[in-house]
């Protein structure tokens, strides 16, 4: 039947009475009502997505609403990492009170990370807090940010420097979504599912080196497995470290220096988020092998493993002139997770094996992120 879920999979959240599944398969958006309805207490949503995402999807979702006796309401915001920012915030928030949102109502975030940040953020403070659901729809938002209840905006500081612990009700991974993707999206999210083999699981890096063809050109099952196997192991992250005070931290592997990338070159276009974490996350098993904590030959590998992606995996991928490496380190202070002025990096002592470390080499890391200047 058109529009029926088909081979969809559950991974739950264990987070007690704030639990939740994720459902993983084709054709989630045209059967959201059907997941969404149980969680209303009044036969009403909210609906908020951006521009690009509401020409692929928003029918689907209002069509199955509509099937479901839903009523909703939709805001569609300008597309683009600019939207999580304190301007767009203050505007969902008027409007979510507008439209009489209440606490026991629910929003709903259609799109990918930007968007679900922002929703959840929002969802977090009005009304001191109201239930929202996610439906990514970016390989990056279905592996990563539509998972574990990080919300969050961008400051001039730097990225998700104003945010909230905010779980949602659902998450609704729709597969299909991702064949609207454009290829460099796409990969941007694939660096995500690549973090989770190098962070513990040197078998999945394995599976992901066998089958990346298969991923790249849009085999079903294996994009179905990257993910689940991704969520998976998300939430087993986030089921015993909810709030970050120990082994979540991993799952930044590639973000101190990815999101100082992203800082450097101003959220732009220039380096898209996951293309950042791809850099961060080569720099993280150079930087690890200058220290002697790693194989070469495991940074090698993944290196020619982002390289067989398309992902950029050095400085000098990336377009434009950047700030010099004591400019560099400067963003990488802005880090949330940096604890008495100390930064937090993830390293790694091989494929697989992360751990977390305040003890960096700043003589070794300016020398790495200096190696740019004198090329």
């Amino acid at each position: 039947m058109t529009g029926e879920a088909r081979d969809v999979r559950t991974v739950r959240v264990e987070l007690g009475e704030r639990g939740y599944d994720i459902h993983v398969g084709p054709g989630l958006i045209a059967q959201a009502g059907k997941y969404l309805e149980p969680l209303l207490r009044r036969a009403r949503v909210a609906i908020v997505t951006d521009e690009t995402v509401a020409k692929h999807h928003l029918p689907a979702l209002a069509a199955s609403l509509d099937e479901h006796g839903i009523a909703h309401d939709e805001i569609v915001l300008p597309a683009g990492e600019s939207t999580k920012s304190f301007a767009q915030l203050e505007k969902l928030t008027e409007w979510l009170l507008e439209t009489g949102v209440e606490r026991g109502d629910l929003v709903v975030a259609l799109g990918g990370g930007v968007i679900g940040d922002l929703t959840g953020f929002a969802a977090s403070i009005v009304r001191r807090g109201v239930d929202f659901a996610q439906i990514p729809t970016t390989l990056l938002s279905q592996v990563d940010s539509s998972v574990g209840g990080k919300t969050g905006i961008n400051t001039k500081q730097g990225k998700n420097l104003a945010g909230a612990f905010h779980q949602p009700r659902l998450v609704l991974a729709d597969t299909d979504a991702l064949k609207t993707l454009p290829m460099r999206d796409f990969l941007a999210g694939y660096a995500e599912v690549l973090k989770y083999g190098l962070i513990s699981d040197r078998d999945f890096f394995d599976w992901l080196e066998a089958n990346l063809d298969a991923i790249k050109a849009g085999d079903d099952a294996a994009r179905s497995y990257a993910i689940v196997k991704s969520c998976e192991a998300k939430a087993a992250i986030v089921a015993a470290d909810e709030r970050e005070s120990n082994v979540r931290a991993l799952l930044n592997l590639g973000h101190t220096f990815g999101h100082a990338l992203e800082a450097a070159t101003g959220f732009s276009s220039k380096l898209v988020h996951g293309e950042g974490v791809a850099v961060g996350m080569a720099l993280a098993f150079d930087y690890s092998t200058r220290l002697g904590l790693c194989p070469s030959q495991d940074a090698v590998r993944v290196h020619r493993h982002l390289e067989r992606a398309g992902l950029p995996c050095s400085l000098a991928d990336i377009p434009g002139p950047l700030p010099d490496a004591d400019g560099l380190i400067a963003l990488m202070g802005q880090d949330k997770k940096v604890v008495d002025g100390k930064l937090t990096f993830i390293l790694v002592r091989g494929i697989g094996e992360a751990f977390i470390t305040r003890d960096a080499d700043r003589g070794t890391l300016k020398a790495l992120l200096g190696e740019r200047e004198a090329a």
